[in-house]
């Protein structure tokens, strides 16, 4: 017999906004809001959680596990969390201040001598909180995990190869490495995997124990499928490889597993049977330590908070006089969102399947008034409308770009003389090949692959291999010596290698 998506409810009675019991009837309105915002947004499954004064208030799943499949969504369906890890990790690395084994502004060289930048005085500076509050001064580097395949300790040895993007702690840019270099760290300092000891002082002290570090831990078929919007049609495509160090985004977890870390980090990190943290340690993860730009999230054009800051792995801000702690996760086709409204002893918790669905806001500031502060404001349709006009605005720019292409040129070179390979010591090494008249591009042993025609002089542009990664842009550079001398992929530089 096919199983279908089932609420699982539970009504505790508590003083919400006018003083007044949430009722059935108001979990019923909010149950509606949220499945009516899901098909709103095209996001074939979801599942939220809401607790409150230490205990689920609500909890469901919603839609399908894989679009044209009858799977439902259920609580104990398996999403990505993404980048809410990184709470996760942050909380590991406290116990290990608490153990007297690390100290917040210990220098990072201590504990990781290979990971050098640029400039050696940031180099002796950085520190533990520096790696956790993306102020390094040095902007993504994404391309270490989405365009090529190496070890972490080969990531960290490159970071001296990559230019500042604004002074040492003088901005915020959000970086993954330093969180996989958090990771690191604890592993060296423990003697165990990040994702062994993840399991073992969080997950099982916590009773999560449907919770993977990793996607590759997981061992049943009730998990999700990505999605993602390919030439306006949504479909489904492959998972992103698990990263070698996940401590900046590869947890996977269950609505009904998350609602115990949410209570967990509410309750000053208490659980049944013990604390994760001493107060002081929880307290200084949730103090402000930098700030974030208007520009991190589009929402804040409509917020309008008064201040924005970043504490260990959480995103604040103040809303109706109230101060939010929240973190976004983003996989491809993978979606997550943690809220809290502390003071209010109010958590949410939401999974999406679908690429960037950014209903996640709405279900969390729509939580934020429904459950405490009051106002039935409709999210979903504002953030609708603001993302809906983001996406034109992409579009218009992709039709300039278009327009602006300089018709009838021809490339400098015969086609096979772009032939051949590239190498960079930052980004690995590209091999072009020909095919008839397209130009294929296969970066890092086929971590990224395009077929590119002439665009216009020596650029090239076309579709990667994987649609989802939309297309790309392929510059060469002709040389005094009238050979191809360098060539840019997607803003990644190769020099081309001399043939003998």
């Amino acid at each position: 017999m096919r199983a279908f998506a089932v609420s699982f409810l539970v009504l505790t009675p508590f003083f919400g906004f006018a003083q007044k019991p949430i009722s059935p009837k108001q979990i019923q309105e909010f149950d509606a809001y949220v499945e009516a915002a899901r098909k709103q947004w095209d996001v074939p499954g979801m599942a939220i959680t809401v607790v409150k004064d230490n205990k689920i208030l609500f909890k469901k799943g919603y839609g399908v596990r894989e679009l044209g499949k009858p799977d439902p969504v259920n609580t104990q369906t398996l999403f990505a969390c993404a980048s809410t890890t990184k709470a996760m990790t942050v909380t590991l690395m406290g116990m290990l201040v608490d153990e007297g084994k690390l100290s917040w502004n210990d220098p990072v060289s201590k504990y990781l001598p290979e990971l050098q930048l640029s400039d050696p005085y940031v180099t002796r500076e950085l520190k533990i909180r520096d790696l956790l509050i993306h102020d390094t001064g040095i902007g993504g580097t994404d391309f270490m995990t989405g365009a090529m395949t190496i070890p972490a300790n080969e990531m960290f040895k490159r970071m001296v190869l990559v230019k500042p993007s604004y002074p040492f702690r003088a901005g915020f840019e959000y970086q993954n490495t330093f969180y996989s270099a958090a990771g690191r760290i604890i592993e060296r300092i423990v003697g165990k995997t990040w994702a062994e000891y993840l399991k073992e002082r969080i997950f099982t002290p916590l009773g999560m124990l449907r919770t993977a570090p990793k996607r590759g831990y997981i061992k049943d078929d009730n998990l999700t499928k990505p999605h993602y919007s390919i030439n306006d049609t949504i479909r489904v495509i492959d998972y992103g490889a698990d990263s070698e160090i996940g401590s900046a985004g590869a947890v996977w977890s269950s609505a009904d597993d998350i609602s115990k870390w949410v209570i967990c980090m509410l309750d000053s990190s208490k659980y049944n049977g013990g604390r994760l943290l001493k107060p002081e340690t929880w307290a200084e993860i949730f103090k402000p330590q930098t700030f974030f730009p208007e520009d991190e999230y589009p929402t804040m054009r409509i917020l309008k908070p008064n201040w924005r800051t970043y504490g260990l792995g959480w995103y604040q801000h103040d809303y109706k006089g109230h101060k939010v702690n929240f973190h976004t996760g983003s996989l491809s086709g993978l979606t997550a969102i943690i809220g809290q409204l502390p003071d209010e002893k109010l958590g949410v918790y939401v999974f999406g399947n679908y690429d960037h669905a950014e209903v996640r806001h709405a279900l969390m500031y729509k939580t934020f008034d429904w459950f405490a502060l009051g106002g039935n404001r409709d999210w979903s349709t504002e953030f609708k409308t603001l993302y809906s006009g983001l996406k034109e605005e992409g579009k218009k720019a992709r039709q300039n770009f278009i327009a602006k292409r300089v018709l009838n040129t021809s490339h400098t070179l015969p086609l096979n003389q772009y032939v051949g390979k590239y190498t960079s010591p930052l980004y690995g090494q590209a091999e072009v090949s020909l095919v008839g008249n397209q130009l294929l591009f296969n970066v890092n042993d086929n971590t990224l692959n395009a077929t590119l025609s002439h665009w216009q002089y020596d650029t090239f542009y076309g579709p990667y291999k994987k649609a989802w990664y939309g297309k790309a842009l392929a510059q060469f550079n002709v040389g005094v010596s009238g050979k191809v001398d360098t060539l840019v992929f997607d803003g990644m530089q190769f020099k081309k290698q001399e043939t003998h």
